[in-house]
């Protein structure tokens, strides 16, 4: 089973991920930070992912190091719960609507981290979050995954409606990548022999 467990320790905050990728979707998430967790629970039941999140942090100072560290270690889970990223799918993409807002996320498991955000928050808080935040995620958790990400707001306007559905569309782009290719067993997915550098 494709699975892994990263433990972050700062003087700012402190994070443990587990992860399986070839889960049922259960997860157990506790940051501090409410609509954090939602969007957590959103890529785990749509991913299909087991995921359990414990994070402690400075949130007497702001959300932004919980946040950010929260996706520095659960994208390192999922970079070491890859492995070589042999037998993998490799691309994946899914468009994801909520009501009036509508999602596009195409992701490459390619080794080298980049992130296209084509968002637009308009609200600056959800619940006890600040908006900006989750750009923030999308980069460290892109960086430290070591995938490629391009996320589009094709259109919407309410921003729960908007954030919720770029994390869900990253979920199901997440779960067609890192779906087994039964042609590609054993096998890596480039011409370059590797993806791991």
């Amino acid at each position: 089973m494709r699975q892994s467990v990263i433990e972050r320790t700062t003087h700012e905050t402190r994070v443990v991920v587990r992860l399986a990728i070839d889960g049922t979707g259960e997860a157990h998430i506790h940051t501090g930070i409410g609509f954090l967790d939602h969007m957590l629970h959103q890529l785990a039941r749509h991913g299909l992912f087991d995921l359990d999140v414990e994070a402690e942090g400075d949130l007497h100072v702001d959300g932004h190091h919980t946040v950010e560290d929260v996706a520095i270690a659960l994208g390192q889970a999922l970079r070491q719960a890859l492995g070589d990223r042999s037998g993998v799918q490799r691309f994946g993409h899914a468009y994801v609507p909520l009501d009036e807002a509508l999602v596009r996320v195409v992701v490459d498991l390619s080794n080298r981290p980049g992130l296209v955000w084509q968002v637009t928050i308009p609200a600056p808080r959800l619940g006890d979050c600040d908006t900006e935040l989750f750009r923030e995620w999308f980069i460290a958790f892109t960086n430290n995954s070591a995938i490629t990400l391009h996320a589009t707001l094709v259109h919407g306007s309410n921003s729960h409606h908007i954030v919720e559905a770029c994390f869900k569309a990253l979920a199901r782009a997440l779960r067609q990548a890192c779906a087994v290719d039964e042609k590609q067993i054993g096998r890596i997915p480039s011409t370059k022999g590797t993806l791991t550098q």
